[in-house]
């Protein structure tokens, strides 16, 4: 491709995740606020263009921001029970704090993403107080109702994703109202024109505020089987699953990735095509035949629908390489590819893959890959699992279906020092700190020139001022050593390798057609040389960017 292509914003840059409630507290209750994220936006992109006297990044060097929902909201499911979906939450702040946060952002380039809840609201909302209120209230249909079977039981079989049928009966009304997630979080009926319309009005709301993009959670759940059939049963589930995973249990067949979703897919398009330069992103976990699909058949669907293929690999070099190689034969040729390694729905990438080794090499994968990469707050120091004892277990998932199933342990607060619970909160936070923060913290990781974080400070600092990282092409190579993943990324002239070594082990490799290059960036952050890539030696479990 021309490298002086004008790529946007969310094509050219990185995204960081940030979880609200774990980023840092500066009101003393042990919850992360929107005021801690602005004091914070130094540490993220301070705006400066280039390297510290001591050869470090002065900042970590993201482009945008995606914050997990700052909503109004019971907390049922931590924000993803909204309340009202046009104000924010308390324990966070209020409009003129967001405000006030997306000014000093742009003041550094940093774009704002926020996510948008369109499934399910809260049953605090007031759309849904007068719901339930009695069965011809004028917004009855606004959620998804039904009779009970004769049997009195729910009227079909699909469970909900944190246990239990995804039924809940109103005694009241005498009826059941969906929920696919805690019986607090009913579903909102997307057939519904007034509900396409008033929840097109809250993306109106935040794209007048200036917010740059928005996160769609579970986007693909949004319209149900007409005729809400039941979900056939699931023959090769896991045996032990606990017993109420009635949802594992069934292949999801009527509850999700109904064709008429992408209907509604396009009228958001419209909308954020209508704002200058406006990014949508979905959550969407659908094998890649459907999947793709949410980019629209003419580039009229999502510009990015998160790609978490690389989240379920194993860590072998074939896995990761088939997977990637499999993405882009399948993408159009407007489709724009990206990657996500961490978030607050999966354990830590340095737990899931093994280590910190290994967590070293997924950062140069995931940054130098085509594509748009996300970060999870966090990762860059190399954070680990937090250990929740099981009275201390917040999330819904792991309180309904078991301590194995929780997600707080990837949710446990930011480790900025080793002051008391790591500089995050002068009081108990919500969660534990993880009990390595004294030595994985910003503070003592910025003081260690080969740290994780000087890492992913070092990869963004390079890939941003490479053509060839931020927008070029993807060819993989054969190198003669299957566990080693190679690859060249092109833009015009600009040439750059990247071998990542997946094993415990030395290995040597022959780049085809290739004499020499300059190693450039090393995992180990010590070293940079001309090596002969006919014979080029990678220590265990090292990756190295080489320009040619």
């Amino acid at each position: 491709m021309n490298p002086k292509q004008n790529l946007l914003w969310w094509q050219r840059g990185v995204i960081y995740q940030i979880y609200p409630r774990s980023f840092k507290d500066t009101t003393g209750n042990g919850v992360g606020d929107l005021q801690g994220v602005i004091e914070k936006l130094d540490y993220l992109n301070d705006g400066s263009p280039g390297l510290t006297t001591g050869g470090t990044e002065a900042s970590l060097g993201v482009d945008a921001i995606w914050l997990s929902p700052i909503f109004p909201s019971p907390m049922a499911d931590f924000g993803y029970d909204v309340a009202d979906y046009c104000d924010v939450e308390p324990l966070f702040g209020d409009l003129a704090t967001f405000d006030q946060l997306v000014a000093e952002a742009h003041r550094r380039g940093i774009k704002i993403i926020i996510d948008y809840v369109p499934n399910h609201s809260s049953d605090q909302h007031p759309w849904f107080i007068e719901s339930r209120s009695s069965r011809d209230n004028p917004k009855r249909d606004w959620y998804i109702w039904r009779d009970p079977r004769p049997d009195g039981s729910p009227p079909n079989n699909w469970g909900s994703y944190f246990g239990g049928p995804a039924w809940t009966l109103d005694e009241a009304t005498g009826q059941y109202y969906l929920h696919q997630f805690v019986k607090e979080q009913p579903e909102l009926n997307w057939r519904n024109p007034e509900v396409r319309a008033a929840m097109m009005d809250v993306l109106r709301f935040w794209l007048e505020r200036g917010v740059d993009g928005f996160r769609v959670d579970v986007v693909g759940l949004l319209i149900k089987d007409a005729e809400l059939r039941d979900n056939p049963p699931n023959l090769d589930a896991d045996p032990n699953l606990p017993p109420n995973d009635l949802a594992g249990r069934q292949l999801q067949v009527y509850n999700q990735d109904q064709d008429e979703v992408h209907e509604i897919i396009r009228a958001f398009r419209r909308l954020l095509d209508e704002y200058e330069d406006r990014c949508g992103i979905g959550e969407i976990w659908f094998e890649l035949p459907r999947w793709v699909k949410y980019y629209g058949e003419n580039d009229d669907g999502l510009h990015l629908p998160f790609n978490f293929r690389l989240l379920r690999q194993p860590w072998q070099a074939q896995a990761m390489r088939r997977s990637v190689d499999e993405l882009e034969a399948a993408l159009p040729a407007f489709a724009w590819p990206n990657y996500v390694l961490g978030s607050h729905d999966s354990p830590r990438l340095a737990s899931r893959f093994g280590g910190q080794a290994q967590a070293r090499l997924a950062a140069m994968m995931l940054l130098t890959l085509r594509g748009t990469p996300t970060l999870y707050y966090g990762d860059e120091l190399g954070m680990e699992n937090g250990v929740i004892p099981p009275e201390k277990i917040q999330d819904p998932q792991g309180v309904n279906l078991g301590a194995e199933r929780t997600r707080d342990v990837c949710r446990t607060p930011m480790q900025w020092d080793e002051g008391p619970d790591a500089g995050f909160s002068a009081v108990e936070p919500w969660l534990p700190v993880s009990a390595d923060y004294a030595t994985r913290n910003v503070a003592v990781q910025s003081a260690d020139p080969t740290s994780m974080l000087n890492l992913y400070r070092r990869l963004l600092w390079y890939r941003r001022r490479s053509p060839a990282l931020y927008g070029g092409d993807y060819q993989p190579l054969d190198a003669g050593d299957a566990d080693v993943f190679v690859y060249l990324r092109t833009a015009g002239d600009e040439r750059r390798l990247i071998a990542l070594n997946f094993t415990a082990d030395h290995r040597r490799i022959s780049v085809p057609g290739e004499d020499t290059g300059q190693i450039v960036i090393s995992t180990h952050l010590d070293r940079e040389e001309r090596v002969s890539l006919s014979d080029l030696e990678l220590r265990p479990h090292e990756g190295v960017i080489v320009e040619l």
